[in-house]
């Protein structure tokens, strides 16, 4: 008999404090075994119905088009290029770290001319500079930025290069696949015309749902484009007939997945979003306290460093994949290392949602004094 029938997979539990994904609360693994059921039966329609109602909360936006990719959240940076860009437009894009640069990569394959705005890694890119390249190009179609730099740990304003967006053409694309759900992301007051998060961060459900939002404004864009969007699964038209009141069947949805962001969702709610956002500074804070306490230290700039995922730089001697393997394998306790010209260099410690209590802080500080010792 192959060994793959000999018997059932029982993955351990572990702490997930990496850069996501987070752990998941029990409500959403109950939610996701009720029966899977039709792609357009009224109950699922209704569930998204939900979904984007409650997810308009979060992004704290009033545009009808928002809804869940399905799809892991770079499902949703593919969906907010793809649909916008035709070849030659230019694209601005802020790039300061490892997923902005991804942005220049798939704005690129889209046939963007993109325009860079560099910044060190783990600095916040001054927004004066981004305007002023803005200025210098007037005929931008979008300006991308990421909100919450994954790679870095550091948070990036918006307001003002949203503020000067809103008074001419250009669309500003935010990433905010790590704030969403556990830092205020003001789409309608910040001028966002298109924003896109993942399901398994801060709103706490697998991985497999990249919820978007889309203003207005950018939907006249894609409207009167020359060319139908390259792609089909992620083209938001055909996508807005399915979540709106056309119900036009575009793909076979994945009803499991909708039950746990429609779960996850309710449970945010339940808290609050205030009160969330002030237990993800809280405890971000306390985290970097302490870390800061057994040596590492913080790499993110200060004043911008993002309260859910820390970013930290190792004490002298400590061996980066060692150390890592030790903290999963002896005490089933994910972080996650560095990426790009990072690895190796620095450790990025995640309190995400679910994952975000006092308890996996004292965990971890317990299980780094033994390994450091």
């Amino acid at each position: 008999m192959e060994k793959w029938m000999r018997g059932d997979m029982h993955p351990s539990y572990r702490i997930l404090m990496g850069p996501g994904p987070s752990n998941v609360h029990y409500r959403v693994y109950q939610a996701m075994s009720n029966p899977v059921i039709g792609y357009l039966d009224p109950q699922i329609l209704a569930c998204m119905d939900e979904i984007s109602e409650m997810l308009r909360g979060i992004f704290q936006t009033k545009n009808q088009v928002t809804l869940a990719i399905s799809g892991t959240g770079s499902s949703g940076m593919e969906a907010s290029y793809v649909n916008f860009v035709e070849p030659g437009d230019v694209v601005v894009i802020g790039v300061n770290g490892f997923f902005a640069d991804r942005m220049v990569q798939v704005a690129s394959r889209c046939g963007a001319e993109v325009i860079r705005v560099e910044e060190d890694w783990g600095k916040k890119i001054e927004p004066e500079k981004i305007i002023k390249v803005l200025k210098e190009h007037p005929g931008t179609k979008i300006c991308g930025v990421v909100h919450g730099e994954t790679s870095t740990g550091v948070r990036q304003p918006l307001e003002e290069i949203g503020a000067y967006c809103r008074k001419g053409d250009t669309l500003l694309v935010v990433d905010a696949v790590t704030t969403l759900g556990g830092y205020d992301v003001k789409v309608d007051e910040w001028g966002i015309d298109v924003c896109y998060s993942s399901s398994q961060k801060c709103l706490s459900a697998p991985p497999g749902l990249s919820p978007i939002t889309v203003s207005p404004k950018a939907m006249d864009v894609l409207r009167s484009r020359k060319s139908k969007v390259q792609s089909f699964y992620l083209d938001l038209l055909l996508l807005e007939k399915y979540w709106g009141q056309e119900r036009v069947y575009h793909h076979t949805a994945p009803v499991s997945m909708f039950y746990a962001l429609r779960e996850g969702l309710r449970i945010v709610y339940e808290e609050g979003l205030e009160a969330r956002f002030k237990r993800h500074e809280m405890l971000g804070d306390r985290l970097k306290m302490e870390l800061e306490g057994l040596g590492f230290k913080p790499f993110a700039q200060e004043g911008y460093r993002l309260p859910m995922l820390t970013s930290v730089t190792l004490p002298d001697g400590v061996d980066d994949v060692k150390a890592r393997s030790r903290l999963l394998n002896e005490y089933n306790i994910e972080v996650g290392g560095g990426l790009g010209w990072l690895k190796g260099k620095i450790w990025r410690v995640g309190l995400m949602g679910e994952t975000c209590k006092a308890r996996n802080i004292h965990c971890l500080m317990g299980a780094l004094k033994e390994i450091l010792a």
